[in-house]
């Protein structure tokens, strides 16, 4: 049981991640970027790549990967998202290429074999009788301070309240003089920040290989369908019930059935509550 309560809160907590970033382009910007799941490819692989290839101190290489990974999502937002930005239709085909884009980059860079991305903590530890690998446990500790520092700059900062601002009234917002491109290619660098951080972390015990963008997409859209496009309260809430669904399903039943649990709770939510758990079009 307390085997369960630990991985499902790892699980969650890596959910989290994703789904924080992903919703809060939504919150802020109102794009749904289909781009965002590359960025956690590419902070695995960035980490894979500065330890293995070059030879740099695992959290260098970590910090490395993550910073690169974040300029990389300003440049999608300003070359590729922001000209399109009037149009939904525009800027999912326009992200939904840029994942496939990067796909095929690192399927010609790295090949399509699996690749082992070194993890921070190698051993075990021993909670109540439950053996956890140390990669899971840190990835849980870092995850939570991570999600709690994004909330305390986004309330106790004046950036964090230009972004309320923008997620409440984008109109209102300008016209008070808040620069919108530069808090639209903040909050886009942030986003892609946090899912590489989520690869890094989750990398020494998941699978990393090129195609591993596309299931964290959908968990994350997942997440926010159910929580509530925009509401990142809702997205943690959501992380935390979609990480214990799919953790019991994999103890009770078997593990390949945990694919399917995003799947039927995303279909429930758009028959029960089409509008999620928080239903709102607000960040905050």
């Amino acid at each position: 049981m307390l085997e369960i309560l630990i991985v499902g809160a790892v699980s969650s907590a890596i959910y989290a991640m994703l789904a924080v970033g992903f919703t809060l382009i939504f919150g802020v910007a109102r794009v749904l970027n289909l781009a965002h799941g590359s960025f956690y490819a590419l902070g695995a692989y960035g980490a894979y790549f500065f330890t293995a290839q070059l030879g740099l101190p695992l959290f260098v290489a970590a910090l490395l990967s993550i910073a690169l990974v974040a300029v990389f999502g300003i440049v999608v937002e300003r070359v590729f998202i922001r000209p399109m930005r009037t149009s939904q239709l525009a800027v999912l085909m326009i992200t939904l290429a840029v994942a496939l884009v990067v796909e095929q980059a690192l399927f010609l860079t790295f090949g399509s074999e699996y690749r082992n991305v070194p993890a921070f903590v190698d051993r075990k530890f021993t909670v109540g009788g439950a053996d956890i690998g140390g990669a899971r446990l840190l990835a849980l500790g870092v995850g939570s301070v991570l999600i709690g520092g994004l909330w305390l700059f986004i309330q106790r900062t004046r950036v964090g309240s230009a972004i309320l601002a923008i997620s409440q009234d984008p109109l209102a917002a300008q016209y008070m003089g808040i620069p919108s491109d530069r808090i639209f290619a903040l909050v886009m660098g942030i986003s892609a920040a946090f899912a590489a951080a989520a690869g890094v972390l989750a990398g020494p015990f998941l699978t990393v290989q090129p195609t591993m963008w596309l299931l964290p997409i959908v968990k994350a859209f997942a997440i926010v369908v159910v929580g509530g496009l925009g509401s990142i309260p809702g997205s943690i809430l959501a992380a935390l019930m979609l990480g214990y669904a799919e953790t019991i399903v994999g103890y009770t039943i078997s593990t390949s059935w945990t694919e399917i649990v995003s799947v039927v709770a995303t279909l429930l939510m758009l028959i029960v509550r089409p509008s999620g758990i928080f239903g709102r079009r607000a960040a905050f």
